[in-house]
């Protein structure tokens, strides 16, 4: 029977004979959270068990998460312990499965923590992959994943409609971009479980979600694996009431976001993620590699728009006056989408402001079109639609870097803001009231 070393205040542990020394620290811990599951743990363990002792090359310690359970879950578990090496029991007299893995985490002495579900709905065989990234340091979390296309996924049509309109709403509104945030499936690298979970507060089904999304603001990296998952038609989970929760959970992670309540910048610096996004080219300024790919993605929209536009109004209203109708709606639009695609500007500030300098650069453009129609028809005194569309491209492709150049110079400097010195004390103060919130809401709930 193993057990964990000062797990922590709210962590009730069997105690270990004085006798016994330590077992030395496995490299993965996988957690079972459990709620009344007394009929289907000791099955559950057993296979994980096996699993394990055939096929995994590290050493792997099963911690069985018990989290208030009334039934006879407990005693099925510690007697598990007792039966079978590197099974571990952990009682916790709160409910809610969040809250199991949270603090089991974080009292964790592996390198690499994970958990599945007690009715082993995914395929095991996924285990490997689903650490392997993490034990080369490669990724920092890595989840399972029902919703790639080389998945196996076999569960009704009600679960399958929520979950994708769940993972939907995520990537809509909370710009995530993995793709199965509640998969019971997860892996994660313990020093950066101890440095994140700290500012996780769900202690329900959410937690995945939550540890989620600010994995992924603080720029840490996330492995998909894809899976085989059979629905287990005995879950006792409520899918409905979950998704309602989930969907709060939501709405009180974006609003701590946005009010600057969680010390993003901080975390960053501290698991060593403090970095602009895109690759160091020598000679390029940081950052402007995917700028530049942004910028062209747009580019190639707007021309696309400017060019039916064009053909449009050119019956209507002639070749300079579709011109500038043409290229004026474009670059409103090609201002906006480069404001917030390519340089990360959000927010309503000095949106005004943005717009003009975009129509001062497209001033510029509509000079250098409108100069090389005045040519185009000074050669040529009817050259018809198709060439009069070829030379206004080949115009605007010309007036594209200086758009750019421009662009740029205007936005870079407010992309979304580096940790600064004066950043990092408003991160520590945050971190300290953060602390004493929790540490008064810890007070309160013992006395």
């Amino acid at each position: 029977m193993t057990t964990k070393l000062d797990p922590g205040p709210d962590l009730d542990t069997d105690t270990r004979l004085a006798a016994e020394p330590p077992p030395p620290s496995p490299l993965l811990d996988i957690v079972v959270p459990v709620y009344n599951e007394e009929e289907s743990l000791a099955t559950a363990v057993q296979r994980l068990r096996e699993y394990l002792d055939a096929n995994m090359p590290y050493s792997a310690r099963i911690t069985v998460a018990d989290n208030a359970s009334t039934d006879g879950t407990l005693a099925v578990a510690r007697e598990l312990s007792t039966r079978f090496d590197g099974v571990e029991v952990v009682h916790l007299a709160r409910k809610g499965r969040g809250g199991a893995l949270n603090q089991v985490w974080r009292a964790s002495d592996a390198q690499i923590v994970a958990y599945c579900d007690v009715d082993l709905s995914t395929d095991l065989n996924a285990l490997m992959p689903l650490i392997a990234p993490l034990v080369s340091g490669h990724s920092d979390v890595a989840i399972g994943t029902r919703l790639a296309r080389s998945s196996r996924v076999v569960r009704g049509p009600r679960r399958e409609v929520i979950s994708r309109c769940y993972n939907l709403i995520l990537r809509t509104t909370m710009h995530a971009r993995f793709s199965d945030a509640q998969c019971g499936f997860k892996a994660m690298r313990a020093d950066v479980a101890h440095r994140l979970l700290p500012y996780v507060q769900d202690t329900g089904w959410f937690f995945d979600t939550e540890v989620l999304v600010l994995a992924e603001r603080i720029g840490l990296r996330i492995a998909e694996v894809p899976v085989d998952w059979v629905d287990d038609p005995d879950s006792s989970v409520d899918v409905v009431a979950t998704a309602v929760a989930d969907l709060c959970g939501c709405a009180r992670v974006a609003w701590a976001l946005s009010r600057g309540r969680l010390p993003v910048s901080e975390l960053r610096q501290t698991l060593g993620r403090d970095h602009r996004p895109g690759p160091d080219v020598a000679g390029v300024p940081h950052g402007m590699v995917g700028q530049l790919a942004r910028f062209c993605a747009v580019g190639v929209t707007s021309t696309v728009a400017y060019a039916v536009l064009y053909l449009i109004l050119h019956n209507w209203c002639g070749a300079q006056v579709a011109n500038f109708l043409a290229l004026g709606t474009t670059a409103v639009l090609n201002t906006a989408a480069n404001r917030r695609f390519t340089f990360g500007v959000r927010g309503g500030e000095r949106r005004m402001r943005d717009h003009l300098v975009g129509l001062a650069v497209f001033a510029f453009g509509w000079a250098v079109t409108a100069g090389s129609l005045l040519v185009l028809h000074a050669i040529a005194f009817d050259p018809g639609r198709v060439v009069e569309l070829t030379a206004l491209v080949i115009a605007n492709l010309v007036a594209t870097a200086t758009r750019f150049i421009g662009l740029r110079r205007l936005f870079v400097s407010r992309a979304p803001r580096q940790h600064t010195a004066e950043q990092a004390v408003i991160d520590r103060d945050n971190v300290e009231k953060h602390n004493v919130g929790k540490n008064d809401r810890t007070e309160g709930a013992a006395a």
